[in-house]
């Protein structure tokens, strides 16, 4: 029988639409200066919407001091970088930026990448194969890049439970003392908004000779005095090899990073191919980073304003009964449980209330689990916030999906 690639391909897509999982992507147009608004674009005509799902959690991709640093950086050094890092890519915007998350984060250098998909694919893949018998032990929730990173590395991997230290302990109380051992985690958990126990997974390290590798991208710019991350909230940060963050989430810019040994950054410089042969960080981009993070090593008021929106949502979603996963994180799990209505009330959200807050299904979470992803930022206001927990509860009603019951007071 010949196979005809389109119908396959048509096939297929068909089925994820009717398992309500097909991802359909708005036509948004952030205002400058105005986020959360932004204008959805549709079949020629548009509409004022407000963002309820952007990881640029704290607005710092509309904050002045980085649009004045990338607009200067684009007038005095013009748009591209000009090539990959060792041919022609390196400017002083990529050095600078790489010293500050240097010491953001109290390590000797880092390294940039495009994104944090890179560098923790090209990262971990580096190690993975450059290290002779390296058993990287991976948190069984850990980010797709991690996971690309490892399975291209061809290192043994041995995934252990979720955040489960008695279940690590026995992976790495089963390993040689020999053998070279790195533990892979992250520290907010981007679906379920939970926290790693990180000063008892380096415990268990120490223990047992590992290395440790923790991906920061959910809580860089987010926790710590200086937005080091949930490491640095907890004085931690010296205890871990590698640190990983992104550039394109609360610092509202784009691109990721590696933090760790002037040793270790230069192996990653020198071998990996996903730094070496790819195009570098516009200047622009690195500038307006680069502001971005010295704002928020001083800065507080964003933190605490968005702590108070988070803490807003969550008593409101309380009141009404709507259920969301109780974390310690920024992140607001709104639990649906079922794709089809999921997308349901995503749409109605935004065709009725104006509200643009993009379904989670799976693949990205387990069947049974979706969701509405929630991230409340210091920019939302308190009238968004009562508009969005006024839609919610009118479409909680009339989807008749369940409430928890309110706890006596």
């Amino acid at each position: 029988m010949t196979f005809h690639p389109d119908r396959f391909f048509s096939d297929a897509l068909t089925r994820l639409r009717e398992e309500g999982n097909y991802r359909r992507f708005a036509d948004l147009e952030r205002r400058c200066g105005q986020f959360p608004r932004a204008l959805e674009r549709c079949e020629g005509t548009s509409r004022d919407v407000t963002v309820w799902c952007s990881n640029d959690y704290l607005g710092m991709g509309q904050h002045p001091d980085v649009l004045y640093a990338m607009h200067r950086a684009v007038d005095e050094v013009g748009a591209g970088a000009g090539g990959t890092r060792n041919i022609s890519g390196t400017t002083r915007a990529h050095v600078e930026l790489e010293a500050e998350l240097a010491g953001l984060h109290d390590k000797e250098a880092a390294l940039l990448f495009t994104s944090g998909y890179v560098s923790n694919w090209a990262t971990l893949g580096t190690l993975g194969a450059r290290i002779p018998g390296l058993v990287i032990l991976s948190d069984a929730l850990n980010h797709a890049s991690m996971i690309e990173g490892i399975r291209h590395s061809g290192a043994r991997k041995v995934i252990w439970r979720h955040n489960d230290l008695a279940d690590l302990e026995a992976h790495l109380a089963a390993l040689p003392a020999e053998t070279p051992k790195l533990i892979a985690f992250e520290s907010v958990y981007s679906m379920d908004g939970d926290i790693a126990p990180i000063a008892e997974i380096c415990d268990l390290a120490d223990r047992y000779g590992a290395m440790t590798y923790l991906d920061e991208v959910h809580a860089v710019g987010l926790y710590g005095p200086r937005g080091g991350g949930v490491a640095e909230e907890r004085g931690l940060m010296d205890r871990l090899t590698v640190i990983e963050g992104t550039l394109g989430k609360a610092f509202g810019v784009m691109g990721g990073y590696i933090a760790a040994s002037a040793a270790l950054v230069d192996f990653i410089r020198s071998f990996a191919s996903g730094f070496i042969f790819t195009t570098a960080l516009p200047p622009a981009v690195a500038s307006g980073a680069l502001a971005s993070v010295r704002h928020l090593k001083m800065s507080q008021s964003e933190r605490a304003a968005q702590k108070a929106r988070v803490s807003q949502v969550r008593a409101g979603l309380d009141r009404l009964g709507i259920p969301h996963l109780d974390n310690p994180s920024h992140i607001i799990p709104v639990m649906v449980g079922d794709p089809v209505k999921c997308r349901y009330l995503s749409d109605v959200l935004m065709s009725r209330h104006g509200i643009y807050i993009q379904p989670i299904n799976y693949p990205t979470v387990p069947k049974g689990t979706e969701r509405l992803r929630i991230t409340p930022s210091p920019v939302h206001s308190g009238t968004d916030v009562a508009k969005l927990l006024a839609a919610l509860g009118e479409l909680w009603s009339q989807c008749q999906l369940a409430r928890v019951p309110q706890a006596a007071e």
